[in-house]
C-alpha cells in the first residue's frame, strides 16, 4: 500500500509536470511528417498517452490542456496549417533560439528533407547550452530514418531474416549517404546525457512512412491513379524488405515518446508488416491501378525525374526491423499496424481525399442534336474524365470479349481456358440478341457493359462524363440501383450506387424547331454517313420525346434521389462552339479535382498562352498603328480642308473689295488720274526743289471746272 501511495504521488507529480507542458515545436510543419506531426500534437490531450489516468480533480484539469503547436516552414509562400499556432522564421538563429526556449518538446524531422540535418544539430547544441537557463524540462526528439541502419550486418550470420531491435542500435552502420543523419544522431543521443532531468534527448527511427497525400511512395500513386503507364515499375528485383510506418502511426508514437519520456533513448517506429517492394507496388497497383508490374533496371529509375538519388536510395532499403518499445511501452491506438498491405483499401481512400483527387460523375442527357457529345467532349478535356458513349462502351467490352475468348486457342493455364469460354459463352449470347433485337443489344448487356466501365479504376479515379445514357427511367434504375447489402447492420441501405452515381446530371433543352433547323444548316458532307441525315434525325427525335413525355423519364429518377438536373436552355448560346453553355456547366461543377496540367502540358500552356499574348500585342501594335495612320490622314485632311477655306475667304474677300473699288476707280479714272499724271510729268519734266508744293499749285491751276 505504502508503495501503491508513493507511486501514485510520483504519477501526479508527473501529471503536473506534464500539463503545463503544452508547447511544442515542430520543423516544417508545411511538409509531410511535420504537417501530420503538428496536427496529432494539437488534438492530443498532455499527458493522454501515459499508461494510468488520474481520478482526481487535478487530472480532469489536465485533461482540457492540449498542446500548443509552433514552428518552421520549408516556404513561407505555403498556407500555415490551421493546427499551427505561430510560424517562426529561420533567417535569426536568435529568434529561432529563443522560440525553442519557449517550448517544453523539440521535434526535429530529418528523414524528409537532407536540408534539416544540419538545422537539427544545431538546434540541439545551442539548447544544449542553454541548459542552465531552462524554466522547466525540455524533451529534445529527432525524428531520422532506418536509413542509418542499411549496412548493419545481421546479429546471426545463418538467420539473416531475423529482424532488427532498439537494442541493436549501438551496431547500425548506415547507407553511405546517410552518414550526415546518423552523425546527428549520435549527438542528439549524446547531448541528452548531460542533465537528464532538464534536457532529455531521443532518437525515433521511422520506417519509410506512407498514408495521407504521401511521399517516398507518391510516384507510385501518382501513376497509378493517372492509369495512363501500363504498368507500375519494381526498382530492380523487388526482393528487398522495406520497413514501413503510416505517418500517423509515426506521429502518434513520437506524441507517446513526448508524454512518457521512456528510458530507451533510441526508438524503432515501424509497423508488423514486413513486404517486399514488389509486393507492396503490386498491391498499389492493384488497387489504384490497372493491376500490372514490371521491373526496371536501377539505371531506368535513375532516369525517372520523380525519383531523385535520395528517393532512389531509401526505395532501395532491405531491412527486417522491428520496434519493441512502441509494442510494450507506447500507449496508441494504431492505424495501421498490420502494414500497407493490409490496409490498402484505407490508405488509397486518404491519398486521394488528402490530395483532392475525387471522381466528378457528370451525366449529360439532351435530345438529338443538342450538342451532348460536343459538350461531353469539352468537359472530359476541362476535367481530364473519361468520355463514355454507347458505341465506345459496346465496342469496348465487345473488343475485350474477343481477346478473352482468343486466348483459348493459346497454351494457358486451365483458369484463362476457363475464361475464355466464358468470353466465347457471352460472344455467342450477344450475337444472337442482336440478331433478334433488330441488329440491337438488349438493355441487359448494355448495362453490365456500362457497370463494368463504370467500376473501372479510370473511371473510379478521375470521374467520367455519361453522353445520352442511360435513355430511360428503367435503364436507369437498373444501372444506378444498388444491389449491394450494406456491411453493417445499423447503416441504412441506400437506393443507389453511390460509387457510380452522377452528382450533376445536365439537361440541354431545346425546341424542335431549333434542333431541324440546326440539322438543315450542317453541310451535306458532315450529315452523308451518318444518323443525322433528315429522315434517321426526324426518327430519332420522335424516339426521344416518346420516352421523355411521362413521369417516368430518366430525369425524373434522379429528382427522385435528390440529385436534381440541370436544365439549360440551348437556344440562348449564340457562340459556335456552345461555349456559354460550357461556361454555364463548368460554375456547376466546379474546380478541377486532378493533379491539374503535367509539365508537357504546362508548357503547352504555357506557349499557347504566349502566343496568344503576342498575336494580342500584334493585333494592338497593327491597330495603334491604324489608328495613327487614321489620325494622320484625318489630321492631313482636316488641315487641307482648312487651307481651302481659307483660299476661298480670300478669293472672296478680293471679290469683294474688287467690286466696291470699280465705282471709286471709274471716278478716280475720269476725274483724277488725267490732270494728277499730266502734273507727275511736269514735275518730272521741271524736277524743282519742293515737288510737292510745285504738284500741288499745278493742279490747283489746272484742277477741271466741275459742276
Amino acid at each position: 500500500a505504502t508503495h501503491q501511495s508513493t507511486w501514485k504521488q510520483w504519477y501526479q507529480r508527473r501529471v503536473r509536470v506534464s500539463r503545463k507542458m503544452a508547447r511544442v515545436f515542430v520543423n516544417n510543419v508545411d511538409c509531410y511528417i511535420g504537417e501530420q506531426l503538428a496536427k496529432v500534437f494539437s488534438n492530443t490531450v498532455v499527458g493522454s498517452t501515459l499508461e494510468e489516468a488520474v481520478d482526481d480533480d487535478e487530472g480532469s484539469q489536465r485533461a482540457q490542456v492540449k498542446y500548443e503547436v509552433v514552428g518552421t516552414m520549408s516556404d513561407m509562400n505555403n498556407e500555415k496549417p490551421a493546427c499551427v499556432v505561430d510560424v517562426v522564421g529561420k533567417e535569426s538563429a536568435d529568434d529561432l533560439l529563443v522560440a525553442l526556449m519557449q517550448c517544453d518538446i523539440i521535434v526535429y524531422d530529418i528523414s524528409t528533407s537532407e536540408s534539416q540535418v544540419e538545422d537539427c544539430l544545431v538546434a540541439c547544441n545551442a539548447l544544449h547550452e542553454q541548459i542552465a537557463n531552462f524554466k522547466s524540462p525540455k524533451t529534445f526528439i529527432c525524428l531520422s530514418s532506418v536509413m542509418t541502419w542499411c549496412k548493419t550486418k545481421p546479429n546471426e550470420p545463418d538467420e539473416p531474416e531475423q529482424p532488427f531491435t532498439e537494442e541493436d542500435y549501438r551496431r547500425r552502420k548506415p547507407h553511405p549517404n546517410f552518414k550526415s543523419e546518423i552523425n546527428v544522431e549520435k549527438q542528439v543521443i549524446k547531448l541528452g546525457k548531460t542533465d537528464k532531468t532538464r534536457f532529455l534527448t531521443y532518437v525515433v527511427a521511422a520506417g519509410l512512412p506512407y498514408g495521407g497525400k504521401e511521399d517516398i511512395f507518391h510516384y507510385f500513386f501518382k501513376v497509378a491513379w493517372h492509369g495512363d503507364e501500363e504498368a507500375l515499375n519494381i526498382i530492380g528485383t523487388g526482393e528487398n524488405i522495406i520497413p514501413t510506418i503510416h505517418v500517423q502511426d509515426l506521429s502518434n508514437i513520437v506524441t507517446s515518446v513526448a508524454d512518457a519520456k521512456p528510458k530507451t533513448r533510441y526508438i524503432v517506429a515501424v509497423d508488423d508488416s514486413m513486404n517486399s517492394m514488389t509486393e507492396i507496388i503490386t498491391c498499389i497497383s492493384k488497387n489504384l491501378g490497372t493491376g500490372n508490374v514490371m521491373n526496371i533496371t536501377r539505371e531506368e529509375a535513375l532516369l525517372i525525374p520523380e525519383i531523385n538519388q535520395r528517393v532512389f536510395d531509401i526505395l532501395s532499403v532491405n531491412l527486417r526491423m522491428e520496434g519493441t518499445w512502441i509494442k510494450d511501452g507506447a500507449k496508441f491506438e494504431w492505424v495501421s499496424e498490420s502494414g500497407i498491405l493490409e490496409n490498402i483499401p484505407t490508405v488509397v481512400t486518404e491519398y486521394k481525399e488528402s490530395r483532392g483527387l475525387l471522381p466528378i460523375r457528370i451525366c449529360v442527357m439532351g435530345a438529338p442534336a443538342s450538342g451532348k457529345s460536343l459538350i461531353a467532349s469539352q468537359l472530359c478535356q476541362h476535367y481530364k474524365l473519361h468520355h463514355l458513349k454507347i458505341a465506345d462502351v459496346i465496342g469496348a467490352a465487345i473488343e475485350k470479349l474477343e481477346k478473352q475468348a482468343a486466348r483459348a486457342e493459346s497454351e494457358e493455364g486451365e483458369e484463362d481456358d476457363e475464361a475464355a469460354q466464358q468470353a466465347q459463352e457471352t460472344l455467342d449470347l450477344l450475337n444472337e440478341s442482336k440478331q433478334e433485337n433488330n441488329d440491337r443489344y438488349e438493355d441487359q448487356y448494355i448495362i453490365q457493359f456500362f457497370t463494368e466501365k463504370l467500376m473501372s479504376m479510370p473511371c473510379q479515379n478521375q470521374g467520367f462524363v455519361l453522353d445520352g445514357f442511360p435513355k430511360t427511367y428503367d435503364q436507369a434504375k437498373e444501372l444506378f440501383g444498388n444491389k449491394e447489402e450494406p456491411e453493417d447492420e445499423d447503416t441504412p441501405r441506400l437506393e443507389y450506387n453511390a460509387k457510380i452515381m452522377p452528382e450533376v446530371v445536365i439537361s440541354l433543352d431545346a425546341e424542335d424547331d431549333f434542333l431541324k433547323k440546326r440539322i438543315m444548316n450542317l453541310p451535306e458532307s458532315v450529315v452523308a454517313g451518318t444518323h443525322n441525315t433528315e429522315d434517321l434525325f426526324l426518327k430519332r427525335l420522335a424516339e426521344f420525346r416518346a420516352v421523355n413525355t411521362d413521369d417516368q423519364t430518366v430525369l425524373n429518377y434522379f429528382d427522385e434521389l435528390e440529385v436534381h438536373p440541370e436544365h439549360i436552355d440551348i437556344t440562348a448560346d449564340t457562340s459556335s462552339n456552345m461555349s456559354q453553355v460550357l461556361e454555364k456547366i463548368t460554375k456547376t461543377v466546379g474546380k478541377p479535382r486532378n493533379y491539374g496540367p503535367t509539365e508537357e502540358e504546362r508548357l503547352e500552356l504555357e506557349r499557347i498562352a504566349m502566343e496568344k499574348l503576342m498575336k494580342k500585342e500584334a493585333l494592338e501594335k497593327l491597330e495603334l498603328q491604324r489608328k495613327e495612320e487614321e489620325e494622320r490622314k484625318e489630321t492631313q485632311r482636316r488641315k487641307e480642308e482648312w487651307a481651302n477655306r481659307v483660299k476661298e475667304v480670300k478669293e472672296q474677300e478680293e471679290e469683294v473689295l474688287q467690286a466696291q473699288s470699280y465705282p471709286l476707280r471709274n471716278y478716280l479714272m475720269k476725274h483724277v488720274m488725267p490732270t494728277l499724271n499730266q502734273g507727275l510729268i511736269e514735275v518730272c519734266k521741271v524736277r524743282p526743289e519742293d515737288a510737292i508744293d510745285y504738284l500741288a499749285e499745278y493742279l490747283f491751276e489746272h484742277n477741271p471746272q466741275v459742276d
